[in-house]
């Protein structure tokens, strides 16, 4: 597919002008000059119009269409049986640039013009979809996630109901008591069955402070606001229930920490840090799963200043080697260790969509808070904050909860495909 095929609404005249501007040309001695100057400030004109971008692209489970709107444009989305448009309010001319794509779901894109107003029409293969869609503000992109829904079967045709003896009367029983759970807010996030309980592990605590920023800023504080904001998002709207190792300054041991989801039998372990570097520019987010090789000098250099931050920890030794192959052989034969890189993939694709930052990749490296623990888990390293600009941004109250909605939509997306 063409990725300008019918993008510029106003093609019809600016193929008109250049008619005129070639009538005219034929009949001007310097039409050699003239021509070539116009025609090429027509084109100047239409590349300087205002450019909507969409792209789209396949998830397991989900196709995922983004618009990166060049000014901050009111919107809003319709489903109309196998459409969903999208208005966007706006008399200025625009330009639609459509990336090349392949879907199994999504069958074209259109564009259609009104008196002040556009509307991109997304046609999927069928009618049986549902949407989610958020906004990143920081790209000014509108961001629409698509599920296919199974098809509600047809009433079976039946024979009227043969008359049968009556039943003696049964004695009315009082209607069970009602059991309230947290509402799902987002359609299609409800509990699926098998998982029941998710550890967050705010990083370091009490005496052990972590990283620190050229502003004083400590990494056990800006982990435990993620936790606690992550904590309230699954809460609000997965209805799981949700385990802290810590929920205040507190100290913590390693173990500890693994020994809390195994015990609360843990679907799922998230561990939550903030990232250091003696590059002062090194910036972005960046998520672990466990593996005893590490996967580059950087990341081995950071799994060991995490497995020995106080006096309390043991340094890495042939014996604690010795209990991650272990560990790591059972994590494979149990598919743990498969779950846990999904997870990961995941968690660092959402955070690289909301935050904005530097998009560091997934990495493999020997975390002990990761060993022990009897279901998938990962580390995520969300931001620098010996990068001052990153500090300044960890501190506050608004990007905490975009790394928070970030893991969140990591983890609905992670319980889809496995439920």
């Amino acid at each position: 597919m063409s990725p300008d095929a019918g993008s510029i609404p106003a093609a019809s005249t600016i193929l008109y002008h250049w008619r005129k501007l070639k009538d005219i040309s034929e009949r001007t001695p310097q039409r050699l000059i003239l021509f070539p100057i116009l025609f090429f400030s027509l084109l100047a004109f239409a590349a300087a119009q205002p450019t909507i971008r969409v792209a789209a692209r396949d998830y397991e489970g989900y196709s995922r269409v983004i618009i990166t709107f060049p000014s901050n444009l009111a919107f809003s989305l319709d489903k109309t049986e196998s459409f969903l448009q999208v208005r966007v309010q706006s008399a200025s001319a625009f330009r639609l640039r459509r990336d090349p794509f392949e879907s199994r779901f999504i069958k074209s894109f259109s564009w259609v013009k009104g008196s002040d107003f556009y509307t991109l029409i997304i046609e999927m293969q069928h009618s049986r979809f549902r949407y989610e869609s958020f906004r990143v503000e920081k790209r000014r992109q509108l961001v629409i996630d698509s599920y296919e829904t199974v098809a509600e079967p047809s009433e079976p045709l039946t024979r009227p109901a043969e008359k049968t003896p009556a039943e003696p009367p049964r004695k009315e029983e009082p209607p069970p008591e009602e059991v309230t759970t947290p509402p799902a807010a987002r359609p299609g996030l409800a509990s699926p069955k098998g998982v029941k309980t998710i550890v967050i592990d705010p990083g370091h605590g009490g005496l052990e402070v972590g990283a620190k920023g050229k502003f004083g800023s400590l990494e056990k504080d800006v982990t435990l606001g993620v936790s606690l904001k992550l904590k309230a998002l699954i809460e609000r709207n997965l209805a799981f229930q949700v385990v802290l190792t810590r929920d205040k300054d507190l100290d913590v041991s390693l173990d500890n920490r693994a020994a809390t989801a195994n015990n609360h039998q843990a679907e799922l372990f998230i561990s939550i840090h903030a990232n250091s570097s003696l590059r002062r520019n090194a910036g972005g987010s960046e998520t672990y799963f466990l593996s005893l090789n590490a996967t580059d000098e950087e990341a081995r250099r950071l799994a060991y200043l995490e497995n020995n931050t106080t006096q309390f920890e043991k340094p890495l030794d042939n014996e604690y080697k010795d209990d991650i192959m272990m560990i790591l052989w059972d994590m494979a034969q149990s598919a743990y260790l498969k779950q846990s890189q999904r997870l990961a993939e995941i968690i660092q694709d959402e955070l690289n969509t909301l935050l904005g930052t530097a998009d560091r990749g997934i990495k493999q490296a020997p975390f002990k808070v990761l060993t022990g623990v009897a279901s998938p888990a990962v580390l995520v390293e969300v931001a620098f904050i010996s990068n001052p600009d990153e500090e300044k941004n960890l501190v506050t109250e608004g990007f905490q909860q975009k790394i928070a909605q970030a893991i969140f939509q990591g983890i609905g997306r992670y319980i889809k495909l496995t439920s």
